[in-house]
């Protein structure tokens, strides 16, 4: 086998980018802890991305170096955010935009192109590798395989967590299984060239060489949907399926010779015939080198030679039928090529410690950033357990007690009879609470708060959802100019892409609708208002301004026969006020309790043992859902478990209440009494804890508007970047539609037509073939200097050892009619003599040299 008949991927090239400035940034910003205690640790990151991107030669030090940097990669994202502040500027190292960088904030981004340029070593390594021994053989199927196994674990375990909408071409899903296929096929090779020097028996020859077969139309067909693929590599996949497809026939024929079934030999050597010949059409287009083509050709030389044998044999003494190709048996797989992971990828975990291979494990005494997000989780978890399933119960069941206590007329019948004259106690502290506390202007702020922040929340929402809107509009007029077969993109609604328009337009149909429940809900707190307003005003005046508002009652004595149930009722609604008393208080506390709820200490404790027990998982925030629910358990679930004994005691001190009232109030008939009183201080008992009741939906509307706050805004930024992206996509779509059609296009066949693309590199001889040999070129025309990128980063040569077509010498124009004053190119440009007469001119029938200096006023000649 030719030493340049296999293909390997170059590397990616990188410029520089200080990791370490945006780690320290992100820990001033975001941790408790100084960066200062992490300044080695600093130092060293920048160093490991220095040398792992500076690794651009096939050497095997650069191994280590590569996976070095990619472990330590893999446990800072356990530590650190995704987008931790870095611009990480890469270029392609496959395609047609081999030029253009592409930058990215995202730590595994960084780690696939390190991963990435690990793969190209090790395919660089198994091509430079003597594959004309053993030795070399099996150290090349090696590095393919690992190639292979590095590309697998980046498609299978990077790739979905890369966060990005639009991957690079040459590390999309398509073209990371294209190069998969393409190594373990070049792997299998390798162990078909074993076997074949070693002089295994043609059937198990055969067998490999179906696998390799197989693998390269696999490739292949990866590769097709791939945009960074070059045609080249697509020809030299197909040609080289082709001919292992024929050299597992030849084989599969040489064996039914052996075994004296000499009709299937001929039928197995004519359709291996056929194999080389599909094989050598890919040589049309010059895109595959001169080694693969010679292997095409060498072996036609031999299936033609053993068919010509073959047919002789069979027709003049066998005799045996030849069965047709339907009938033959299909080969058998031997598969020997394997995507092997190193473990340094597969388990980096393993291979960081003091004494390990890669080195102690950088910023271990940082708190891992999953453990802060498990923090705020555990926080707000706490926060809503407590308030809607503790608070919330005992504000419901108090709101149940005030709307008995109000049927009930309490505790202004009470009142009215107790101290038919001035002010009863309770009252004078209820008014002076109100007095203190502001009621009506803190209410009037707190409505016009939530306004406010309603209005800043719609604006931003609207702003965002016109911007969806907009988009929308203008791909709807794009589809009705170029039709929707042409225009086949996603409809705007339909978008599936992650933070697609299909899912902005749902939350934007979920924001509406906390809108319009938050407007509902808005207008009910209104109205609770307004139907006390005037009730609280009178609360919030003066002791004289309510004197005047509760009439008094005339003086009486109260009888003996109602003293007893008076004191039964008094007693009642006492055990009310005490009930509500223990609530407050018992509130009070549960959020003094949380507030000194500190998590920080244990949960430290939690994730080093997590760290300890598992030293080979990342560390994520959903590992700490068991020790969130024991806690929880322990320190609120008591709480949880008493609302029902709080429910319980409610019910009995209320049936007290309503028995001791009804006895109350069939003793009081024989009294009579002023029930203009008894409503009045009613209606002003029921207004103070309708003021609690307001200011308390207050809170909550403004702690929700503020939350709905993060929320559009998280919907406008999420809105604008996918409409920036569509935009973009749309004029590249539209400009690549709005390019005239290939028909339209004329090549002048007396004009020197352009060499192809594929053999004009600025980088030189290209490593994808490495033939020793290349036959003598003639000098091309010297070229335009074009500043580029290193060689790493140019597009894929197609090959260099192929007979290329370099651009020849022009030759001379052909003699041009004269076209009555059309231009062509071929004629030049000639500036015309000056006038007789004009500045520099010389007399009429002189011969003096002319000025060459040309002048704007003596105009262009063409021809």
């Amino acid at each position: 086998m030719a030493a340049n008949n296999i293909l390997s991927i170059p590397f990616r090239k990188s410029s520089h980018t200080s990791l370490s400035n945006a780690i320290q940034k992100y820990i001033s910003s975001k941790y408790d802890q100084h960066p200062d205690m992490f300044r080695h640790d600093l130092e060293v990151i920048d160093t490991l991305r220095r040398d792992a991107v500076n690794v651009r030669e096939a050497h095997e030090v650069g191994i280590k170096k590569l996976q070095t940097y990619a472990g330590q990669l893999v446990w800072i994202s356990g530590k650190f955010p995704i987008d931790i502040g870095a611009d990480f500027t890469w270029y392609p190292a496959l395609g047609y935009h081999t030029d253009h960088p592409l930058a990215a904030n995202n730590l595994q981004y960084e780690l696939m192109n390190i991963l990435y340029n690990l793969a190209a070593l090790y395919s660089q390594l198994a091509i430079s590798a003597n594959r004309q021994t053993s030795e070399g053989l099996k150290s090349a199927a090696s590095s393919f395989s690992k190639a292979a196994g590095i590309l697998t674990h980046m498609k299978n375990q990077v790739l979905p967590e890369l966060r990005m909408a639009n991957p690079p071409d040459d590390m999309d899903e398509a073209t990371l299984e294209s190069l998969i296929q393409l190594f373990l096929a070049q792997s299998q090779e390798c162990f078909w060239v074993k076997a074949a020097q070693d002089q295994y028996k043609d059937a198990s020859i055969a067998r490999l060489a179906a696998r390799v077969s197989d693998l390269y139309n696999l490739a292949r067909e990866a590769a097709v949907k791939s945009e960074a693929i070059s045609s080249a590599w697509i020809h030299h996949m197909s040609a080289k399926h082709h001919h292992f497809a024929a050299a597992a026939q030849y084989r599969a024929a040489r064996d039914c010779l052996e075994k004296r079934k000499y009709g299937e030999e001929v039928a197995r050597l004519t359709d291996s015939l056929a194999c080389v010949h599909e094989g050598l059409k890919e040589c049309k287009g010059k895109y595959l080198s001169k080694a693969v083509v010679d292997d095409l050709h060498g072996l036609k030389q031999r299936v033609e030679e053993d068919l010509k044998r073959a047919e002789k044999d069979n027709d003049v003494i066998y005799l045996q039928a030849v069965p047709p190709k339907s009938e033959l048996k299909i080969l058998e797989r031997a598969n020997m090529a394997v995507a092997r992971i190193p473990p340094e990828v597969a388990n980096p975990f393993e291979f960081l410690g003091p004494h390990a291979a890669f080195g102690p494990a950088l910023f271990t005494k940082l708190v891992p950033f999953a453990v802060h997000v498990a923090v705020s989780i555990y926080e707000e978890r706490r926060d809503r357990l407590v308030n809607n399933s503790i608070i919330s119960e005992l504000e419901t069941l108090n709101d149940k007690l005030h709307g008995i206590l109000s049927d009930l007329n309490l505790p202004g019948s009470l009142q009215a009879l107790e101290k038919p004259l001035g002010l009863p106690g309770t009252l004078v502290q209820h008014a002076e609470e109100i007095r203190q506390a502001d009621a009506l202007n803190r209410l009037q702020r707190g409505f016009a708060d939530i306004n406010k922040l309603c209005s800043s929340d719609r604006t931003v929402f609207e702003e965002g959802k016109s911007l969806l809107a907009a988009e929308e509009e203008e791909d709807i007029a794009l589809r009705r100019k170029f039709g929707t077969q042409r225009w086949n993109r996603p409809e705007s609604r339909l978008d599936p892409t992650p933070n697609g328009g299909a899912k902005l337009w749902n939350q934007a149909a979920e924001i509406d609708g906390y809108f319009a429940s938050s407007t509902s809900s808005d207008g009910v707190v209104r109205e609770k208002y307004a139907a006390v307003q005037e009730t609280l005003a009178v609360l919030a005046s003066s002791d004289r301004v309510i004197m005047d508002y509760i009439p008094n009652s005339r003086r009486t004595e109260i009888p003996e026969t109602l003293k007893p149930a008076l004191g039964r009722l008094r007693s009642a609604y006492n055990e009310v006020l005490r009930l509500e008393s223990r609530r407050r208080k018992k509130v009070e506390s549960l959020k003094t309790r949380c507030r000194a709820d500190d998590i920080k200490t244990d949960i430290l404790a939690e994730a080093a043992r997590l760290e300890r027990t598992y030293p080979n998982t990342q560390i994520v925030a959903a590992h700490f859902e068991d020790f969130f629910d024991k806690r929880l358990d322990t320190l609120y679930e008591p709480d949880v478990e008493a609302i029902e004994k709080e429910a319980t005691d409610q019910e009995k001190i209320i049936s007290d209440l309503q028995r001791a009232n009804r006895e109350f109030e069939s003793q009081k008939k024989t009294l009579g009494g002023n029930p203009e009183r008894e409503r009045a201080l009613q209606r002003l008992d029921n207004a103070y804890y309708k003021y609690k009741e307001i200011v308390n939906n207050v809170e909550v509307g403004r702690k929700f508007y503020n939350d709905l706050s993060r929320i559009v805004e998280q919907f406008r930024t999420q809105a604008r970047q996918w409409v920036n992206e569509r935009r973009m996509d749309a004029r590249s779509l539209e400009d690549e539609l709005s390019m005239p059609p290939l028909s339209s296009l004329s090549i002048n066949p007396q004009q020197q037509q352009p060499a192809r693309q594929g053999y004009q590199t600025t980088s030189g001889p290209a490593s994808y073939y490495m033939n020793p040999q290349s036959p003598p070129q003639p000098q091309p025309i010297r070229q335009p200097v074009i500043h580029s990128p290193p060689a790493e980063a140019q597009i894929q040569s197609w090959a260099d050892n192929v007979e290329q077509e370099h651009p020849k010498p022009k030759p001379p124009p052909a003699p041009v009619a004269n076209m009555g004053g059309a231009w062509l190119p071929e004629m030049g440009i000639k500036f015309a003599p000056a006038p007789a007469g004009g500045p520099g001119s010389t007399s009429s029938g002189g011969s003096g040299p002319q000025s060459k200096t040309w002048e704007p006023s003596k105009g262009i000649r063409f021809g």
